[in-house]
């Protein structure tokens, strides 16, 4: 058995859309009633869980969901301007000779998705793209994808920077790759236990091949 699919998280994995994001967050902080964030305060932010995150902002529940819409649809503007993380492009297309299918799993929006993908020349690095607005909800549509595509959860990867993409690989049975260069420290990360914690793109391609070696 062998690894035949790898699920990519899209911000803070592929796209450098941590600034981005964070400057549309603070723009909008009167009109939803949370807290702006302060340089200062973004390097201990990325020491917290994601549900950790939403607690500290101070942003109620019910505008959560508005919020989170608001900031994809005002990051479309912005696309231009963001960047694919050094070395992801080389390390993408190394993998792609590994493994039968990769893809995208993301809480972004399939319009801004694209729209860099076009921009960074990688639309035809992936097999498919799926997008979940739920935050804490990717592990169903991992579930899916496996059921209809009838690939095992062992045969499966999912790679993301968040504490939620480790949650949700686990939920799914699948290999956690969790990534340090996104949005989540090191630190936080490893409180959750990933079946492999790595700190640049190439060291995917070594926790690939180490995984079809021990399949």
């Amino acid at each position: 058995m062998t690894i035949k699919v790898i699920f990519f998280d899209f911000d803070g994995t592929i796209a450098d859309t941590l600034h981005s994001i964070v400057g549309i967050t603070n723009r909008l902080a009167v009109e939803f009633g949370h807290k702006p964030i302060s340089t200062a305060e973004i390097a201990q932010i990325k020491n917290l869980s994601s549900r950790q995150i939403i607690k500290q902002s101070g942003i109620s529940i019910l505008k959560f969901p508005l919020l989170v819409a608001r900031v994809k649809s005002e990051l479309n503007a912005e696309i231009s301007k963001i960047q694919p993380f050094p070395e992801i492009k080389e390390t993408l297309l190394e993998l792609r000779k590994r493994v039968d299918k990769v893809g995208i799993l993301s809480s972004n929006s399939k319009d801004n998705i694209f729209a860099f993908l076009e921009l960074n020349d990688m639309d035809y690095f992936f097999d498919f793209i799926y997008t979940e607005a739920a935050l804490f909800s990717k592990s169903r549509v991992i579930k899916k994808i496996l059921k209809q595509e009838r690939i095992a959860p062992s045969e499966s990867v999912y790679v993301g920077d968040e504490t939620r993409d480790i949650e949700a690989a686990k939920r799914s049975k699948v290999t956690a790759i969790a990534v340090s260069w996104g949005f989540n420290s090191a630190a936080a990360l490893e409180q959750y236990q990933p079946d492999f914690l790595i700190h640049q793109p190439a060291e995917l391609i070594a926790a690939i091949d180490k995984l079809n070696t021990s399949c």
